[in-house]
């Protein structure tokens, strides 16, 4: 087993945390932007008193993290460590070997059945993108939805629909969510027609038309 001279070798009795389930599931090896609290950095022990050697590998750690899996952590492993450094295994023997190392509070996670290496700050950044990740992909869907269905309602107009249909919030929205499932390609005419004459005899058949809801 792998030991480090910042961390315990692993007790199997020890209750070892849980790393965070929602970065075990999420996907971000596209994101190119890591967001970087650097009074955090400026003022940690890490930055106050470890040489700038062991800065720079520790700083390195912290941004190569987002790309591992699970996202934001480490692999509880010297080789493949000082192989993401780009160092031979004996510097990255020297650099633990400091009194303050680059992996100065970083902690062992489990993760399914293996160990890995999570710190506190990496993994709140890493969360904190993962929430805002979602919360921008969550605007584009309500954006992409209020475009479909102001286009549908003007394409309602031109197919002679009443003012009172195009204007129904909560038809439209049915009529859309319904087109979803069952059209497929853009909403073009004159090859959207058919589909949309099909989505209105359904709103018809399901009561929503004419205040039937």
């Amino acid at each position: 087993m792998t030991s480090y001279p910042d961390l315990r070798l692993i007790d199997p009795t020890e209750e070892i945390p849980e790393y965070p389930v929602e970065l075990v599931e999420a996907r971000m090896t596209s994101d190119y932007f890591t967001m970087f609290w650097h009074d955090r950095w400026l003022y940690s022990e890490t930055c106050l008193k470890a040489d700038l050697e062991v800065q720079g590998a520790a700083l390195n750690l912290f941004f190569l993290a987002r790309k591992q899996t699970p996202v934001g952590s480490l692999p509880d492993d010297s080789a493949v460590l000082a192989s993401l450094l780009r160092i031979d295994l004996e510097q990255w023997g020297r650099l633990c070997g400091r009194p303050i190392t680059p992996l100065n509070n970083w902690r062992r996670f489990r993760c399914g059945n293996k160990v890995v290496l999570g710190h506190p700050m990496v993994i709140e950044v890493a969360l904190d993108a993962l929430n805002r990740r979602e919360a921008r992909e969550a605007a584009q869907n309500d954006k992409a939805t209020s475009m479909r269905i102001k286009r549908l309602a003007e394409l309602m107009i031109e197919m002679g629909c009443n003012a009172g249909m195009t204007q129904d919030k909560i038809l439209l929205e049915r009529l859309d969510a319904w087109l979803l499932e069952n059209h497929s390609g853009q909403r073009r005419m004159p090859r959207f027609e058919a589909s949309m004459n099909a989505a209105l005899r359904h709103a018809h058949n399901m009561g929503w038309i004419n205040g039937g809801r």
